[in-house]
């Protein structure tokens, strides 16, 4: 007979999991460097950072190759994340029986692509659209092009992984790695597919990206100690350190994992998601799209506040952001929060914005696996508005059974996922 779950879909499980993040790649690397509170964030040597309010970042140093544009880097990223998935899972290494769900940052020209191009045109300062486009079509350009066409990057990585039907590409902010594994769980819930890969990735540490998050404030600014800059739920938090890395995930119906005779790692119980618009970058300060994000997922997941053992937090260690997180949770869970850990892994890998999601997943997984959670590290001045268990600096075995993972995006695009050990 086959296993359904409290509200009659098929149980959804993790039978594969791949991570990249600036801690190294692989599983297994990443979470003995995680519990042991290692810190990725580094000063920037990819490009020269004079005259930048920030200077630091997660770079993935050790799988960037000279030249490499972002779109370059995330396929590569991508590739790694999802090749350890499908070899854990021992599904169908190049013919995956399912479809492909990739969270994916946009695509654009760079500044050194747009500099390159504006010296061939002999125009300089004085390009325009029309002086592009001519000398955009020349074969030596043919490359910008390749790499940055829409569409071209989820549908080389299909190819690869031998994936069944379009691939679908998505971005939803930094909560984009979380909505790749709702959208590959909905489709399996649905009955569409027996089996669904999904894969947040992002490489898009450029001087470019670097420039933006800190014109709207976002950034840390602590240059002078980059592993200790991420600092989530502290007083003293100054923003978020930008980051690399890849989380990918194989999805299957228990019923089709039993069947191969594949190991079960995780399930996946519940997702929930609330998009508000309250602002383009902000969340709405009263918390009401998490609170409603962090509930919808609880009730898909059939379970309450009482059966969650440790939350994964988003916590991105911006000023608001911490304390909307705060005011989201305490919401939720009420008096049971107090017995509930909270940590985030950012005060590590930093914000892999559009792989966070995934990554995060990846680790709610391996704490249940291993029954152990990675600490908040950098936690020494704590924020009294803010009186969390944040699990401070070490890492500390607990029960874990269940364990909600919070993403929240900008423009508010929120996506929680509810990750538990064996099925009911």
């Amino acid at each position: 007979m086959a296993l359904r779950d409290k509200k009659g879909r098929p149980v959804v499980v993790i039978t594969g999991m791949g991570i990249v993040s600036p801690l190294g790649t692989g599983k297994e690397d990443n979470w003995q460097r995680l519990t042991a509170g290692e810190s990725g964030i580094r000063s920037i040597t990819r490009f020269a950072t004079e005259g930048l309010r920030t200077t630091i970042a997660g770079a993935v140093d050790h799988v960037y190759e000279d030249g490499m544009v972002s779109s370059e880097l995330s396929e590569k990223l991508a590739r790694l994340a999802g090749t350890e998935a499908i070899e854990e899972s021992g599904i169908g290494k190049g013919d995956f029986p399912g479809p492909f769900f990739l969270a994916f940052p946009p695509l654009e020209i760079e500044w050194s692509q747009r500099y390159a191009l504006a010296a061939a045109s002999g125009t300089n300062e004085k390009i325009e659209y029309a002086d592009l486009v001519r000398v955009a079509t020349k074969p030596e350009f043919s490359s910008f092009y390749e790499a940055s066409k829409y569409g071209v990057v989820p549908e080389r990585l299909a190819e690869h992984f031998g994936t069944k039907g379009s691939p679908i590409s998505l971005t939803t902010a930094c909560a984009s790695g979380a909505t790749a594994i709702q959208l590959g769980v909905e489709a399996i819930q649905r009955g569409e597919c027996e089996a669904a890969l999904a894969i947040g990735a992002d490489g898009s540490i450029t001087a470019e990206s670097v420039v933006r998050f800190s014109l709207l404030s976002a950034l840390s600014t602590n240059n002078t100690a980059p592993q200790g800059a991420s600092r989530p739920f502290s007083k003293n938090r100054d923003g978020f350190v930008l980051a690399e890395g890849a989380g990918a995930v194989v999805l299957e119906s228990y019923d089709h994992a039993v069947a191969r005779g594949a190991k079960i790692l995780a399930v996946v119980e519940g997702v929930g998601e609330k998009a508000d618009n309250f602002h383009r970058t902000r969340s709405s300060p009263d918390g009401k799209p998490v609170i409603s994000c962090m509930r919808r997922a609880l009730d898909d997941a059939g379970v309450t506040p009482e059966d969650v053992d440790y939350i994964n937090a988003h916590g991105t260690s911006t000023p608001e952001n911490d304390k909307m997180e705060y005011l989201g949770v305490s919401t939720v869970f009420g008096e049971r929060l107090k017995g509930i850990p909270i940590s985030s892994n950012k005060s590590m890998i930093g914000h892999t914005l559009t792989a966070a999601g995934a990554i995060e997943a990846v680790v709610s997984a391996l704490t249940i696996i291993n029954q152990r959670i990675p600490p908040t590290i950098n936690y020494a001045v704590p924020d009294p508005a803010i009186p969390l268990d944040v699990v401070p600096n070490v890492a500390r075995d607990a029960k874990v059974r269940r364990v909600i993972s919070n993403s929240f995006g900008f423009g508010g695009q929120n996506t929680c996922v509810v990750v538990t050990g064996e099925p009911a």
